[in-house]
């Protein structure tokens, strides 16, 4: 999409294209330096979601506003530029408080929403899954809850008839309650799938099969390289979010069969591609997701793919640890994977600590260099956790639970 600009000092205006509602970005400067990366990120989240748009305005403040939250003066520009463009929709780069969406709407004369409902919203479009889509409603609804006096402050009781004259029920108070239902009934669908995903994943360690969970920052090339290693054709996109459902796939690994002898299936590995993080992930995302997320924090070993051509790629590492410290998960052993060499002209490689073990490994999954090394240091991982397990029979008369743990692959 290419910026049109308009007179010196007005907000850049954009070409639109046909799609959905057309919408204004607001972003403000709060002295991080992660900014412009931020900014930039806002654009994919919009155009992503299907959405024309007309304009942004960015400034810079100390703090956000209590009110309006980007203050009296910035809020006319945006009224401003909303009037000129006729915009449907102005989206903040920001999370905003119920009385700021409130008094926003009223100000600009048109519906607002922030970071979070922008989110939201591109997980139900992409929810392909009965699970996911559970997931996503659950995490709308309890979105939704703390904003729901936006949609009645214009009424005050439900009307009564003949005989059910009274002071009644508030209609707030009826949608909550409604509301509360819902919650409860999905809380309960999506822990019977839990259960069920719990019972499978028990059946796949009685059969001592590797659980490996592929992490990472969205649109980092998790899918590509998902494809790449299992041929599953899992969709793949250059775009934010392309992924949210989990989708689990068997790979084989040829050297760690020929260790084993020749045993029935001692090569294989159960992969599993997951939803992808994104700085100031929505916490009614996280919980929602939980149930989904365990394949991370019960996988025996994470790989932490990461766009090493992206310039924000060290903010992006510390979003997904965040969230994997948050969901239980950063007590699993971590292999780094450097994805999108092609972009960068790196040569493929692994990298080792003073040890010699292994903690990353640079490769391309679109034009498959370096995937050899990622199969073969797969293969050395397990290697090492059979060892660990025969040694923990041989001492204390029974495998061991988490042969992984001992292994540092986090540096």
């Amino acid at each position: 999409m290419r910026p049109v600009r308009t007179q010196a000092g007005s907000a850049p205006l954009f070409e639109r294209h046909e799609g959905g509602e057309r919408v204004i970005l607001v972003a403000l400067d709060f002295g991080m330096p992660d900014f412009a990366e931020s900014v930039a990120e806002l654009r994919l989240l919009a155009t992503g979601a299907g959405l024309d748009i007309l304009g942004e305005v960015l400034g810079k403040r100390s703090r956000p506003d209590a009110a309006l939250f980007v203050g009296s003066g910035k809020a006319d520009e945006i009224a401003a530029l909303v009037a000129a463009t006729e915009a449907d929709v102005v989206i903040f780069n920001h999370e905003l408080s119920p009385a700021q969406e409130r008094n926003l709407e009223r100000r600009l004369r048109c519906r607002v929403i922030d970071r979070v409902s922008l989110i939201l919203d591109i997980f139900a479009r992409r929810a392909q899954s009965a699970e996911g889509k559970l997931q996503v409603e659950l995490a709308q609804l309890q979105h939704l809850s703390t904003r729901l006096v936006r949609g009645w402050t214009h009424l005050e009781r439900q009307r009564g008839g003949v005989g059910m004259r009274g002071p009644g029920e508030k209609q707030l108070e009826t949608d909550r309650r409604l509301l509360g239902v819902r919650v409860k009934a999905l809380r309960e669908r999506l822990a019977r799938l839990g259960k069920q995903r719990r019972t499978q994943r028990r059946s796949r360690a009685r059969q001592q099969v590797m659980s490996v969970a592929l992490v990472g920052y969205t649109n980092a090339g998790k899918s590509t390289l998902f494809n790449a290693l299992t041929r599953a054709g899992a969709y793949a996109a250059d775009q934010l979010f392309a992924t949210l459902d989990t989708t689990t796939r068997k790979m084989y690994l040829p050297r760690l069969a020929e260790s084993a002898g020749g045993e029935p299936a001692s090569g294989e590995v159960v992969l599993s591609d997951t939803v992808g993080f994104i700085t100031r992930l929505p916490h009614e995302l996280v919980a929602a997701f939980r149930a989904t997320l365990e394949a991370t924090t019960e996988a025996d070993l994470l790989l932490h793919v990461i766009d090493s051509a992206s310039p924000g790629r060290e903010r992006q590492i510390e979003a997904v640890e965040k969230v994997l410290k948050e969901i239980g998960a950063d007590g699993v052993p971590q292999l780094r994977v450097y994805n999108k060499l092609d972009l960068t002209g790196v040569a493929p490689g692994a990298g080792r600590d003073e040890y010699g073990k292994l903690h990353s490994v640079y490769i391309s999954a679109r034009t498959g260099e370096g995937l050899e090394l990622l199969r073969d240091a797969l293969s050395e991982i397990l290697l090492a956790s059979r060892v660990q397990v025969e040694t923990g029979q041989n001492e204390a008369g029974s495998p061991s639970d988490t042969p992984l743990q001992s292994i540092d692959l986090t540096k």
